[in-house]
């Protein structure tokens, strides 16, 4: 797990392997950190000398060399800065990039995308929530949903003057929302169409439904059997007053929640 871990942040398999073998000895030469991470002897060099330009690995000149890694810690500061770096750098040069042909901006009254998994999914609420003017209406169908990210996110909106409404799935959820957003509107809601129905033999569960300014909205939903906050959610959203995704989704909603509180 751990060398998967840091293939993910830039790492080659072998120097995560001679990363990982090394965190597990107060030093050792190429021979013990080959024998332990099943790394060629001759690869090992190569890895430790890349880990050694990072700051991961400390490198003692004797004969033979020995070689011992940076604390946990350290090691992880120092990766988080190096991700962050090169996250900023390829944000700055995607800015740079000018489109392949001129565009003309033209309002927008049809727009609907999916989106799959939940990180994203989660990434579009936080957005749509910071981008809303006067009103979020959000419908927790599943608790994996409010995370501490979003309850921020919606602290933040209702600090600068938007309207926020929560209706909860689950009366357990209740009680923690009141109190963490004193600012806000919290109901149980009375969607019951949000969870799975064992009589009909439909797993699907919404897990989250947000309305944002009445124009904008998205829905997410995973099948029970997958368990919730999974990259198995699945994911729509729409913009645009007119848009007939946005009017079926107010309607629902007025059924259950937005009487209540209009």
């Amino acid at each position: 797990m751990a060398i998967e871990l840091l293939q993910k942040l830039g790492l080659k398999e072998y120097e995560a392997k001679a990363f990982v073998a090394l965190s597990r000895l107060p030093e050792g030469t190429a021979k013990e950190i080959s024998e332990i991470s099943e790394v060629p002897r001759t690869r090992v060099y190569d890895a430790v000398r890349v880990l050694e330009t990072k700051g991961l690995v400390e490198i003692q000149h004797a004969n033979p060399q020995r070689f011992r890694a940076v604390s946990v810690d350290e090691a992880a500061e120092t990766l988080r800065r190096e991700y962050e770096e090169r996250t900023d750098s390829l944000r700055a040069t995607l800015r740079q990039i000018e489109p392949a042909a001129p565009t003309e901006e033209t309002e927008i009254t049809h727009e609907v995308w999916a989106l799959s998994g939940a990180s994203a999914i989660t990434s579009r609420t936080r957005q749509l929530v910071d981008e809303s003017d006067r009103e979020v209406i959000l419908v927790i169908g599943d608790e994996s949903a409010y995370t501490t990210e979003l309850r921020d996110r919606l602290r933040a909106a209702a600090e600068r003057g938007v309207s926020v409404v929560i209706g909860i799935a689950e009366e357990s959820l209740r009680e923690r929302v009141e109190r963490e957003l004193p600012e806000a509107k919290v109901f149980v809601s009375e969607l019951e169409w949000l969870s799975s129905s064992a009589e009909t033999g439909d797993e699907t569960v919404i897990g989250r439904l947000l309305l944002v300014d009445r124009n904008t909205i998205l829905v997410s939903s995973f099948h029970e059997s997958t368990g919730s906050g999974h990259d198995h959610e699945q994911a729509v959203f729409g913009r645009g007053f007119d848009n007939g995704l946005v009017a079926i989704v107010r309607r629902l909603m007025s059924t259950g929640l937005l009487s209540k509180v209009e």
